[in-house]
């Protein structure tokens, strides 16, 4: 049984990206031209910052180079966070996006839009935003019943925390006025 370059590469890269307490979400190569694009993409629980990025991205250069892994074609290395628009895959990638609004094709057909409120090994507990004036429901949903998921990207939500401190803010101001 052969393994593929991206599962080699995985192997040898893994524990230099788990010392860094990071998960390997992603390890692709790809043709550019003359060259190959060698793509890492690492997450976190608390994301990943750019210095993170660029120490690791260091420390797999050398690793790569000692171990010949792309052997003497020349490739770029990027070593990258996930983008916001994400597929959701793994119950961590639900997990860290708790709190946000996705949008899921469901496996017995049809899309739902909702907010995470909870995620468990079993699947995750979400808010549908009411229509019309309605209130919004809870719904619980197996990861098993999701069949494709990614982050929708709001742009004028505050957040929870900013908008109960403004609710806060106007009380205080109409204590003091009365």
């Amino acid at each position: 049984m052969s393994t593929t370059q991206s599962e080699r590469l995985r192997g040898l890269l893994e524990p230099l990206v788990s010392a860094r307490d990071l998960d390997l979400e992603e390890v692709e190569v790809t043709p550019a031209g003359k060259r190959r694009v060698l793509r890492i993409v690492v997450d976190s629980d608390d994301g990943v910052q750019l210095d993170a990025c660029a120490e690791l991205s260091r420390a797999i250069s050398q690793t790569l180079d000692d171990a010949d892994a792309m052997g003497q074609h020349p490739y770029v290395l990027e070593v990258t966070s996930p983008g916001a628009d994400r597929p959701l895959t793994e119950p961590r990638h639900y997990r860290r996006a708790t709190g946000r609004l996705i949008k899921a094709r469901l496996a017995e057909g049809g899309e739902l839009v909702a907010r995470i409120t909870a995620v468990d090994d079993e699947g995750l507990d979400v808010e549908v935003p009411g229509v019309k004036g309605r209130r919004p429901t809870a719904r619980r949903l197996a990861f098993k019943e999701i069949s494709k998921a990614r982050v929708e990207i709001e742009f004028n939500r505050k957040p929870a925390e900013e908008a109960a401190g403004e609710s806060d803010a106007s009380s205080d101001e109409s204590k003091e006025e009365a």
